[in-house]
């Protein structure tokens, strides 16, 4: 029995002491931190290294408040509080407790003060803490900062914590940020040993830290440290390499997206203008209609981003459909045979749309929220990084031509638009009704506009004349391609696309898009029906 009472007694006491040692630990902090009101900076440098020994996680919050001197005391009664700002709408919290404490003017508060050594000195702390004991993401972004900031830590810090990492990018950035400390090393084998490590490397820090070091040689220099300067120009020219290729892989991928958003713009084109022989100059319209379609869902579903963007690819297609059919119906089916006559009228009515939509949502551009997961980049090398948007809106354009092909190759009404296009007296003598034939296709290539529309808002902002800037390209594409062959508008649109963005860099924006029109126009004149022609009577007549 008093063996048990006295087991009991110490299990009692080493919670006790267990719990005081607890509230010790915690009251630690809070003294180590209230002592930096009275502290000199001498006295603060202590301080914080013991604040950064600490086993708190409030630790990292109070030095980085400290850093953006955002950590402040209450004068009455030396409350610490954090404070970015002190106007009326500002939140002001106790440092310990977390609660709201109110904004009686920043008067009534003070400052605690750093100087730009103990400035040094939390920088280095800070990032110390987050690649030792924060998750992966906040150690890969410190040692993103280490690089950009390589004296943050200590030489032996780092090669301790290259020892102790076991994730391979960190470990990288951590052997490339002491490399760039290495290249001040006295020791000429450790300096080309830097060199070596910084090899084929992408970021941008190493290549700017290379240049210096090559900079900062005197031609004495480069006689007697022959090895090194070798050595480090053959470095930074085969980075230089590296990132040429990486820039036209870059030039690729947007001119790839180019020619996607080109390819939805000239889809719709190609079906009427290969179908019924109509220069249709309002098809840029279409897509503006889309576009604002998008901006009107987006409104109506403001909790909903990105399920309003799924809503609003049918919606478009409805609005800019039935728009396309009310135009066909209404003034195109008078003038066909008549393709002058036909441009004149289309463009009458792209003039007509833009002023009623200016009419409608007003002459400034509307903006249209990204959806969280289009945002964002996807990096595959230092050097090279993918917007989400444009991966997501090149899939999108195959998906829609492939839709499309379906319908043409596998519907009736797709076999009655072939019939049409191949033969329209042979096909009206079958019995096709050829005037409903040709205001559907004229409905389906707008309503495929109007999706390109939905393309578009994701790039740049709505306005009324967004049409305006593609519709030129898509009859380019159009031409180019062969008038109404699917396959030769992909192809079309990807080719023109990606010359457009390879001719940017060289001779501008302007005379990129001048040499790709000289380009086409010498092309039709050896092929006249473009890359790939449509056959059957009516063409070949």
């Amino acid at each position: 029995m008093r063996v048990t009472q006295y087991i009991s007694t110490l299990f009692v006491g080493f919670l006790l002491l267990a719990s005081s040692v607890s509230q010790s630990d915690e009251a630690s902090l809070a003294t180590l931190t209230q002592q930096l009101i009275t502290a000199s900076y001498k006295e603060k440098a202590v301080i914080i290294q013991n604040i950064s020994a600490h086993k708190d996680p409030l630790k990292l919050d109070i030095m980085q408040a400290l850093l953006s001197s955002d950590l402040y005391y209450r004068k009455q009664d030396q409350l610490l509080v954090f404070a970015s700002s002190f106007k009326k709408e500002s939140e002001i919290k106790e440092v310990f407790s977390g609660r709201l404490i109110e904004n009686i003017g920043k008067r009534k508060f003070r400052k605690i003060g750093v100087n730009n050594s103990l400035r040094r000195q939390l920088r280095s702390a800070i990032a110390l803490i987050l690649i030792s004991e924060g998750d992966r993401q906040q150690r890969l972004s410190a040692a993103g900062n280490l690089l950009k900031n390589p004296d943050m830590m200590t030489g032996a810090e780092l090669q301790q914590q290259i020892a102790n990492e076991s994730d391979a990018e960190i470990v990288e950035l951590l052997v490339l940020t002491r490399a760039i400390q290495q290249l001040r090393s006295d020791d000429a084998n450790v300096r080309l040993a830097a060199i070596s490590a910084m090899e084929r490397s992408l970021y941008p820090e190493i290549r700017v830290a290379l240049s210096q070091f090559v900079a900062s040689f005197s031609e004495s220099d480069k006689s007697e440290r022959v090895a090194e300067y070798q050595l480090a120009t053959k470095t930074i020219a085969s980075i230089d390499q590296l990132l040429e290729i990486n820039g036209y892989a870059e030039n690729l991928y947007f001119g790839l997206s180019l020619g996607a958003v080109l390819l939805l713009a000239a889809i719709g084109l190609a079906i009427t203008f290969g179908v019924m022989g109509v220069i249709n100059m309002a098809h840029g319209e279409m897509i503006m209609l889309g576009a604002y379609t998008t901006y009107v869902v987006q409104q109506l579903m403001p909790d909903s981003i990105g399920l309003s963007l799924v809503v609003a690819i049918p919606a478009a297609f409805l609005v800019s459909g039935l728009v396309g059919v009310f135009i066909e119906r209404s003034v195109i089916r008078h003038l066909y045979g008549r393709p002058l006559e036909t441009l004149l009228a289309t463009f009458g009515i792209s003039l007509v749309l833009q002023q009623a939509v200016r009419s409608i949502f007003g002459p400034l551009n509307r903006d249209v929220t990204t959806p969280d997961w289009m945002a964002g980049t996807f990096m595959v090398n230092p050097a090279l990084e993918l917007t989400f948007n444009r991966l997501y809106i090149i899939i999108f354009s195959l998906l829609v031509l492939a839709m499309l092909a379906l319908v043409l190759k596998r519907t009736l009404f797709g076999l009655q638009m072939r019939a049409v296009t191949m033969n329209r007296p042979m096909a009206s003598s079958m019995g096709i009704r050829t005037g409903w034939v040709d205001a559907l296709t004229f409905g389906l290539g707008s309503g495929i506009a109007g999706i390109a529309g939905v393309a578009l808002s994701q790039l740049t902002n709505v306005g009324p004349n967004l049409g305006q800037a593609y519709i030129i390209d898509s009859f380019m594409v159009v031409v180019f391609g062969g008038v109404g062959n699917l396959w030769g508008t992909l192809v079309a649109a990807m080719s023109l696309g990606v010359a457009n963005k390879f001719f940017e860099p060289l001779a501008g924006a302007v005379l990129a898009k001048i040499l790709v029109l000289v380009f086409i126009i010498l092309f039709i004149q050896k092929r006249p029906r473009g890359l790939f022609a449509l056959k059957g009577r009516a063409v070949e007549g």
